[in-house]
């Protein structure tokens, strides 16, 4: 197995902007002007409200649940593809532990994120896959969120899964020929705390994947937005 030290984290970039984390003492850019640890963002009431604001700003929606939501939904999905890539690529997950993983909002696109110092969990890869992302982010994340504009754990465990099988996805689709299986990992997750009950998956052997959620991330209240692939609104208009 090879351990996620910089240089591999550092190429999961070449899968997709998602993937993407800044290593080192000092992000690629040469300066870590802006970043601050993930505590802040899950901490401090006043940054969150700010960056969710944000967040609604850019998608065109003055309702703060809606922006939360696609805030949270990203945020999850920048944590899973940092952490599954990282499995399927070298069979490890690296410690994302939110006082040491740092973000900076982006003008556009994905949040940024730096890990100063790199080193992998000990744990098996579903193991560590739970601990890194949905105990030590997921969980005080979706708190925070939910004090900030009430956004009910249904919500917040369905945008959890569904980052978690958009990940998944690319990566199948991207990095076909990883040598770590990808699929039975996320099995499992989905049938572990804050993510069982989320959904239901189905998969073959050649890669194609199937997933509905049982919840609505709120995006299609965004003017001129429609509902997600995976929503469950989906399947009560086939049904109507």
């Amino acid at each position: 197995m090879v351990n996620p030290t910089a240089g591999t984290l550092e190429r999961l970039a070449a899968i997709g902007p998602y993937f993407a984390v800044e290593c080192g003492e000092r992000p690629g850019d040469g300066h870590s002007d802006g970043f601050r640890p993930l505590t802040e963002l899950y901490g401090d009431a006043g940054a969150l409200r700010a960056y969710v604001r944000d967040v609604g700003r850019r998608i065109g929606t003055d309702q703060l649940r809606v922006a939360a939501s696609t805030l949270h939904l990203g945020t999850a999905s920048r944590l899973w593809s940092v952490a599954l890539a990282s499995a399927a690529l070298t069979g490890h997950v690296p410690d994302l532990s939110p006082a040491q993983l740092w973000w900076r909002p982006a003008p556009s696109g994905p949040v940024a994120l730096w890990l100063p110092a790199p080193r992998a969990l000990t744990a098996s890869p579903a193991d560590a896959l739970h601990d890194a992302v949905v105990v030590r982010n997921l969980r005080p994340f979706d708190e925070a969120v939910h004090r900030l504009c009430g956004l009910s754990p249904r919500i917040l465990r369905g945008n959890a899964a569904s980052a978690l099988i958009g990940t998944l996805r690319v990566l199948l689709a991207r990095a076909p020929q990883a040598p770590y299986a990808t699929v039975p990992l996320v099995r499992d997750l989905l049938g572990r705390e804050a993510l069982v009950g989320a959904g239901a998956l189905d998969a073959d052997g050649h890669g194609n994947i199937t997933f509905r959620r049982r919840s609505c991330c709120l995006y299609y209240r965004v003017p001129g937005a429609g509902t997600c692939g995976d929503c469950v609104l989906n399947q009560k208009e086939r049904s109507a």
